[in-house]
């Protein structure tokens, strides 16, 4: 089993960005790209940002065992982990960055233990989140809503990681998080 890197954070507080950042420092970390029951946002593309399933295709995977977890985070909307992607990078020698729900960042620690360091990306507040994913322009208000809502339940969590980041300032957050991966897998470039 290698090394696997776990970040959570509630819809908003930029830790795709921050995860983002870290691909490109730490040539060793591959993204392990998470399977979803929901439809494509934006530009996302099929097998880079999510593993696009229909909600049928979604739990015959459940019934064939291909998930490390899995779960349903939104009413009808299901998320998981494959176990192919974990083989596929692992194969490699990679160590694996899930970008992962609260829940889901949770049950993946549990199953790696001490070979996993999960990291908890925090908004500075619940105005903030919500400013934020506004300001992203990608879902209905009432979507919002229904994430901020969840986030409040969320940050209750985040003392289960091993590591806390609060994202008030992008750049600043980052480094918080090299410094924890450094001590976890080594140094970057």
């Amino acid at each position: 089993m290698g090394k696997t890197l776990i970040f959570s954070a509630p819809s908003g507080s930029g830790k795709t960005t921050i995860v983002r950042a870290l691909l490109e420092r730490f040539p060793q970390l591959e993204f392990s790209v998470s399977a979803t029951s929901r439809s494509p946002r934006g530009t996302e593309q099929n097998g880079i940002d999510y593993h696009f399933f229909t909600q049928e295709e979604f739990m015959k995977a459940v019934a064939e065992d291909r998930f490390v977890e899995w779960e349903e985070v939104y009413k009808g909307t299901c998320y998981g982990t494959l176990r192919s992607e974990v083989e596929r990078i692992w194969d490699k020698g990679n160590v694996i960055v899930f970008d992962v729900d609260v829940m889901g960042g949770m049950n993946l620690k549990r199953i790696f233990g001490q070979e996993a360091c999960s990291i908890f990306i925090m908004p500075p507040s619940i105005e903030e989140l919500r400013r934020r994913l506004v300001n992203r322009a990608t879902d209905a208000p009432e979507v919002i809503e229904k994430r901020v809502a969840k986030a409040e339940f969320e940050l209750t969590k985040a003392t289960e990681f091993d590591h806390r980041v609060v994202n008030d300032n992008l750049n600043t957050a980052i480094e918080e998080t090299v410094a924890i991966l450094e001590k976890f897998i080594g140094t970057g470039r």
